[in-house]
């Protein structure tokens, strides 16, 4: 079906309105990459805008070198993938189950999460509870108290719940029981959504700032967001082990705006491979006639 004038024009303005957000969106990321890889001479000149001045690679040796950043990176990476790993099987546990119209206290046990969506005990009673289970300074305690979002369970329990009963009835014909029909059946077709969800629990725990400084003592187990932050609000250079000649060959904007790009750069590589699945058609071929 052919589209109108008007609709023609519709379109235009909304690519056009969505493509200027996007680029002011993206612009101070782009001035980040640009001061990170400029002369530092240029930088305190203010001469940087969005494309490197007199490239250089100072900041990022001074970063790598004098920092633990490299240390720091390697705790995200264990926060994240063990965090999603456990979120997404609790999810997965929770929300199949309540899916099910013949499932046991169904109705109540749904209306308790939810529940745990408009109240909470606070900040407080958290760290009580954390502090009181032996988690303080341990990966746990980010884990653990959020296990499950409610709202990402609650998209997955949705989702479970539109997945045709034909699908169902048809394994259990040729005699799959109900956990190799979830492993068989129903997490295959449920494949884009549960890719949008992990990354969704992923970004969250990548950027987790807040739960790392109330329940992470040691800096040894900080992660990427943490010291990223703490170089942000350094009034000078971070605490950077370098000697003298590359101290003075730097500034701290580079060394900052150089992090900010570490602590990003893994989600912008992800992505792309992941968007693919936001987008595609779930259900497709799954029945026929």
């Amino acid at each position: 079906m052919r589209a109108s004038s008007g609709e023609k024009v519709f379109y235009a303005v909304n690519y056009f309105v969505l493509s200027v957000a996007g680029l002011l969106c993206f612009l101070p990321l782009i001035h980040l990459f640009a001061t990170s890889f400029s002369d530092p001479g240029m930088i305190m000149a203010g001469r940087v805008s969005l494309w490197p001045v007199q490239w250089n690679w100072d900041s990022y040796q001074a970063l790598f070198v004098g920092t633990r950043i490299v240390d720091a990176f390697g705790n995200s990476i264990v926060i994240t993938l063990v965090g999603v790993l456990c979120s997404m099987t609790a999810s997965i546990a929770v929300a199949y189950p309540l899916s099910k119209d013949y499932f046991y206290c169904r109705r109540f046990l749904s209306l308790a999460i939810i529940f745990t969506m408009i109240f909470s005990g606070g900040l407080i009673p958290n760290y009580l509870l954390v502090k009181s289970l032996g988690l303080v300074n341990s990966y746990w305690a980010l884990w653990l108290p959020g296990l499950i979002s409610t709202y990402n369970m609650w998209v997955v329990k949705t989702f479970f719940q539109n997945i045709p009963r034909e699908l169902e009835d048809a394994a259990r014909i040729d005699g799959c029981g109900e956990l190799r029909l979830i492993m068989r059946i129903v997490l295959p077709v449920s494949l884009p959504m549960l890719v949008a969800i992990s990354l969704f629990y992923g970004v969250a725990y990548w950027n987790n700032f807040f739960n790392v400084l109330i329940y992470i003592n040691d800096t040894s187990k900080y992660n990427l967001a943490v010291l990223v932050q703490q170089m942000i609000f350094s009034a000078s250079n971070p605490q950077l082990a370098i000697d003298s000649d590359l101290q003075q060959a730097i500034t701290p904007e580079g060394v900052k705006a150089a992090g900010v790009l570490v602590m990003v750069f893994p989600v912008l590589i992800v992505y792309p491979f992941v968007q693919k699945h936001f987008v595609k058609g779930v259900m497709i071929g799954s029945l026929k006639g």
